[in-house]
This record gives structure tokens, C-alpha cells and sequence, in this order.
């Protein structure tokens, strides 16, 4: 018996096989790898660039006037300078997509390939080496069967040589078949030596040869395998390092933005956005007390309204543009405030007993507050406007075209601003009309290269336009002067008034002294002319800027806060207040402030102030900030 075909390595080409496959899934792995983190650079780099674009500065807005300052400024920068560098993560990502991704995913491709036929090469020469085995076992398996077959013939013929009892011709068949089996294992013999030379042969160039060369080209595909994943690793650490450069450009470029920040140059931008030119107020006069006269009321320097004594010394005829109240949106609102009743509400009817109701409101109350006019115009004042004139938004909130409700020293900023921008398109119609006339003098010289007639409708279109902006710029310039002419010198002596107001007519000047004349007076009783109503309504309707700056569509319907029910009935002749019926049902829309009126509503139309004393109320708890009737 011959020993046995060894198993020819094939745990080793498992082996191989096995490893190769881990390496194909190392690759394919770190592929991944580097996709997702080119996904992650790109959203990253989307998201800085919303970011920085969620922060730029609106057009039209505040935020871009803002930007004169340097810190504003700065912060500009560092958005434009963030947004490059969101930039650069994208080349970060298109980088590592086609120099690590797309590289990878076809080295893939052809390491299978390159995998699958040296393993199928692999294959083939231990299927024939198998092959060749079985085919020398055969070979001797037959050898061995024929020399067993001989001796049994060899046997079979010298027993019946010895037998005497054996015809001489069965003696001869006997022999003849023992020469033939001799000569059939002669022949098997001779086969099986030719198989046995033959598959040693294979047998050494498949263990010396062949298996060597695939393993070898094996080792060589892993060795590149491991080398190209190492490239695509340094790769990825260059792709890095390639924009690092740009990052730190953008860096260096957020460091400079901030180090511009100037404090002082800012500080001194607000002084001069906000510088308004008027006059300080000049010292207050001492007003001695004597019996039976009553001291006049010192306006406040904060107050919107000036002394009487200026009102009295401007002429009455002087006209001036600058709003009576810069800060009312509401026209309706401010009348309703400035007519509400300023006396104290009648007590009930004796006949009948005071709601409980009523009785902190009683005017006799010795608790019950007074408040003046001049309280009621600076609660308004103070509060916070909720709507802007739909006339001015549609302008786009540009105010006159003099510029006249700004202070004296914004508007002479605004008119030489003006002025500027006026000459600057006067100096670029005269340009293009000196082409134009240049361009005539050449085709009166050659009449080949164009008729000079064309040229003259649109020489005089822009002499029109020239003499049309040189009249805006005198008339520009008029109100520069005017406003040059007002601004107070240091060498003037200052005068008492307020600050905010320079510019207010005699008729605005009335209303605010007014306004701050009506006060309480220590013992409680009102100081109040009994004009100031109408004052106040003559100085509304001559203000030119109320026509202008609102609408009738612009009022604020006041949400209702609650209902009332009349439980005596009242007259209400005095302006500002409406009757009511015994038992009727009002919704409330202002509560009492402690001067004991309560504002109500009939309907949409009708409402006015009521005694507190004279209704009972029932306010709802979830009705404040309501807009809609209850």
C-alpha cells in the first residue's frame, strides 16, 4: 500500500481565504468610515453657513445701520470670515470623496476580482493534483490485483503439473493462463510505474511551483492591500492639513475684526447720531410765595412741553414742522386721555344706597385720588406704542422731505447728506452729457458714423434733469441754511426749556404748558384753566403732522375687560363722558384709576366715561390682553 495523498495545504488556503476576506472588509470598513465623516463635513459646513446667514444683517433694517459702529463691524466680518470657513470644510468633504472614497470603492473592485482568481487558480491545481492521485491509486489498486491474479494461476498450474491424473492438455491450458496473468501484471506493473513517475512530477511542481507562485501573488495583493490603505490614511490626515492655511487666514481675519473694535470711535458715532443741537436749559427762577397767590408749576426737564413764559415770548404765527408728540400712534387714544373727564364724578343719588361696589370710588372718600390732566398725558406718553402709521410704512417710513421732525442737528446731517448725494448725480448728468456732446461733435465731423440730430433729444432730457436737480439742491440748501441759521453758538446764553422740543409751534407750546400746569395742588383741589380742552383739541387739529402721520384706519379698538351694569341712571353732558340708562349693560374697557370714572362701551361706536359710584362692575379674569368682545 502506498501512503496517502496529504491533504495538500487545504487548511492554509482556508486560512488565506479567510484573512483575505477580513482584509476586503477592513477596506470596506474604513470606506465607510471616510464617507461619514465627509457627511458630517458637509453638514457642518451647511449649518455654519445658516448660521451665518441667519446673523447677517437685514437689508433696510436696523441692524444694517448699525453697522457704522466697529463692533458691528467686526462682527461682520467674523460672519464673512465664518463663512469661508465653512467653506473649506466643503473642500474638506469633496476632497476626501474623490481622493479617499471614490479611490477606495474601485480598489475594491478590483481586489475582488484579483482575489477570486487566485483562489480559483488555487483551486484548479489542487483539483488536478487530486486528480492525478486518484488516478495512481487506480493504476496500483489494478497492479496489485493482477500480481494476485498471477500467483493464483502460477499455484493453480503446478498443482495440476503434479497431478498425474490431469490430461497433458488441461496441464496446458493451466499453463498457458498463468503466462497470461504474468504478463497482465507485468503490464499493470508498468502502468502503474509510468502514473507513479507522472504524479511525482506534478506532485513537485505543484508544491514547488505552482501553490509558491499563487501564494506569493496572494502575499503581494495583501501587501498592496495594507499599502493602500496606509496612502489612503495619510491622505486623510493631508486633506486636513491642506486647509489649514485658509482656516487660519479666516482666523487670523476674525482675530483682526476684533482687535478693529474701537470704543471711543463708537461712543463718539452715538454722540453723533444722536446729537439733537438744542439749547440746555438755563437756571430756574426763584418764585417767592405771597398770600393769595398761587405758585406757577415748574416743568419738568424730561416733560414734552416748554415753560409758559417761552410759549408767550415765540410769535404766534411762527411755523414750525416738528411733531406735537413723536411717540403717539394713536390719535383716537390720545384724545380719548386728554378729554376724559377732569372733574370729580357726581356722588349717587341720596335716595337710593351706594353699590359696595361704589363705595372705594365715593368722591367724598377721603382715599380717593385725583388725577390731572397732565398725569393722564404722561401715562399715555409713557406707554408703549403697538402700532406704526400704516401711511408711514407705506411710505417706507420716511418722514418730510425737510427733514423737519428730526432735531436740528440730525436734520443738518440729513440735509447735507442730501445735498451730497444731489451733486454727486448732478457732476454724473454733466459727465454723460459732455460724452453725448463729444459723441455729436464727432458725427458732425463725419456724418458717416451717425446723424448729430439723434443725439439732441436726449441732450436736452438731461439739461432738464441737471436744471431739475440744481433746483433740489438749492432748495436743499435753503433749509441747510435755515437750520445753520437756528443752531444755537457756545457764546449764546442758555434759556429755560425743554430740551427735546426746540422746534414746537406756539400752539403746541400752549398744549404741553397746559398739560403740565394741570396738577394737583397740595390741598387737593385742580389748578386747571378751563380751556385746556380746548387748547389741547385746537393744538391737535393745527398740528400738521397728525393729518399726515395717521389714518382713520389706524385706531386701536381697546379689548373689554369685564361688563357693567348702570345702577342709576346719569346724564352725561360733559365731554368725554356718555349717558346711560338705569339697568343698562356696558362692556368696561378701562378700569377706575383712582380719579372715579370707569371708560365703557355701548358698541362699536358709542363709549365714554362713567361715575364708578353709578355702575356696578364685574371684571373677567381671563380678559386682560383680550382682543375680542366678551
Amino acid at each position: 500500500m502506498l501512503p496517502q495523498l496529504p491533504q495538500l495545504r487545504r487548511d492554509q488556503f482556508d486560512n488565506l481565504e479567510k484573512h483575505t476576506q477580513s482584509g476586503i472588509e477592513f477596506v470596506e470598513r474604513y470606506t465607510k468610515f471616510v464617507k461619514e465623516r465627509s457627511e458630517i463635513e458637509i453638514n457642518y459646513a451647511k449649518q455654519i453657513k445658516n448660521l451665518s446667514k441667519k446673523y447677517q444683517p437685514k437689508k433696510n433694517s436696523k441692524e444694517e445701520e448699525e453697522n457704522k459702529y466697529t463692533s458691528c463691524r467686526a462682527f461682520l466680518s467674523t460672519l464673512n470670515e465664518l463663512n469661508d470657513y465653512a467653506g473649506q470644510h466643503e473642500v474638506i468633504a469633496e476632497n476626501l470623496t474623490s481622493q479617499i472614497i471614490t479611490e477606495l470603492l474601485r480598489y475594491l473592485t478590483e481586489l475582488k476580482a484579483e482575489r477570486k482568481s487566485h483562489f480559483h487558480d488555487g483551486r484548479k491545481a489542487q483539483q488536478h493534483i487530486e486528480c492525478s492521485w486518484k488516478q495512481l491509486e487506480s493504476s496500483k489498486r489494478r497492479f496489485e490485483r493482477d500480481c494476485k491474479e498471477a500467483d493464483r494461476a502460477q499455484q493453480y498450474f503446478e498443482r495440476m503439473d503434479a497431478d498425474i491424473n490431469v490430461t497433458k492438455a488441461d496441464v496446458e491450458k493451466a499453463r498457458q493462463q498463468a503466462q497470461m496473468r504474468h504478463q497482465m501484471a507485468a503490464d499493470s506493473k508498468s502502468e502503474y510505474s509510468n502514473f507513479l513517475t507522472k504524479f511525482n512530477q506534478e506532485q513537485n511542481e505543484h508544491y514547488y511551483t505552482l501553490i509558491p507562485n499563487i501564494f506569493q501573488k496572494l502575499q503581494e495583493m495583501e501587501e498592496r492591500r495594507i499599502e493602500r490603505v496606509g496612502v489612503s490614511m495619510k491622505t486623510y490626515a493631508e486633506v486636513d492639513r491642506e486647509v489649514l492655511p485658509i482656516v487660519g487666514k479666516c482666523l487670523d481675519g476674525m482675530t483682526k475684526a476684533a482687535e478693529s473694535i474701537e470704543p471711543k470711535t463708537d461712543s463718539k458715532q452715538v454722540v453723533e447720531s444722536y446729537k439733537s443741537g438744542f439749547e440746555p436749559p438755563g437756571d430756574v427762577e426763584f418764585e417767592d410765595y405771597g398770600p393769595g397767590q398761587s405758585m406757577k408749576r415748574t416743568v419738568s426737564e424730561t416733560s414734552l412741553s416748554n415753560s409758559r413764559g417761552e410759549a408767550k415770548e415765540r410769535p404766534s404765527g411762527g411755523k414750525s414742522k416738528g411733531k406735537l408728540w413723536p411717540f403717539i400712534k394713536n390719535k383716537n387714544k390720545l384724545m380719548s386721555l386728554l378729554t376724559s373727564p377732569h372733574q370729580p364724578p357726581p356722588a349717587p343719588p341720596a335716595s337710593s344706597p351706594p353699590s359696595p361696589s361704589a363705595v372705594p370710588n365715593d368722591p367724598q372718600s377721603p382715599k380717593q385720588n385725583k388725577e390731572p390732566l397732565s398725569n393722564r398725558f404722561n401715562e399715555f406718553m409713557a406707554s408703549k406704542p403697538k402700532m406704526t402709521c400704516l401711511r408711514s410704512l407705506r411710505r417706507g417710513g420716511s418722514g418730510p422731505e425737510d427733514f423737519s421732525h428730526l432735531p436740528p442737528e440730525q436734520r443738518r446731517k440729513k440735509l447735507q447728506a442730501k445735498i451730497d448725494d444731489l451733486n454727486k448725480d448732478i457732476q454724473k448728468e454733466m459727465d454723460q452729457k459732455d460724452a453725448l456732446t463729444k459723441m455729436k461733435g464727432v458725427y458732425e465731423k463725419n456724418p458717416q458714423m451717425g446723424d448729430p440730430a439723434s443725439v439732441d433729444p436726449r441732450l436736452v432730457e438731461m439739461a432738464m434733469n441737471i436744471e431739475k436737480l440744481q433746483s433740489e439742491v438749492q432748495k436743499f440748501e435753503g433749509w441747510l441754511a435755515e437750520v445753520e441759521g437756528r443752531l444755537p453758538s457756545k457764546s449764546d446764553p442758555p434759556r429755560r426749556q425743554s430740551g427735546l422740543y426746540e422746534t414746537q409751534n406756539s400752539n403746541s407750546s400752549t398744549v404741553a404748558n397746559n398739560c403740565a400746569q394741570d396738577r394737583e395742588s397740595p390741598d387737593g383741589s385742580y389748578t386747571e384753566e378751563q380751556s385746556s380742552e380746548t387748547q389741547v383739541k385746537v393744538a391737535i387739529a393745527n398740528t400738521p403732522e397728525f393729518d399726515d402721520e395717521f389714518d382713520d384706519g389706524d385706531e386701536e379698538t381697546l379689548p373689554t375687560i369685564g361688563t357693567c351694569k348702570a345702577i342709576y341712571q346719569f346724564e352725561g353732558h360733559n365731554e368725554g363722558t356718555i349717558s346711560v340708562t338705569e339697568g343698562e349693560l356696558l362692556y368696561v374697557i378701562e378700569e377706575d384709576k383712582g380719579d372715579g370714572w370707569t371708560r365703557v362701551r355701548r358698541n362699536e361706536e358709542e363709549e365714554g366715561y362713567v361715575p364708578t359710584s353709578y355702575v356696578e362692575v364685574l371684571l373677567e379674569t381671563n380678559a386682560k390682553g383680550a382682543m375680542t368682545y366678551i
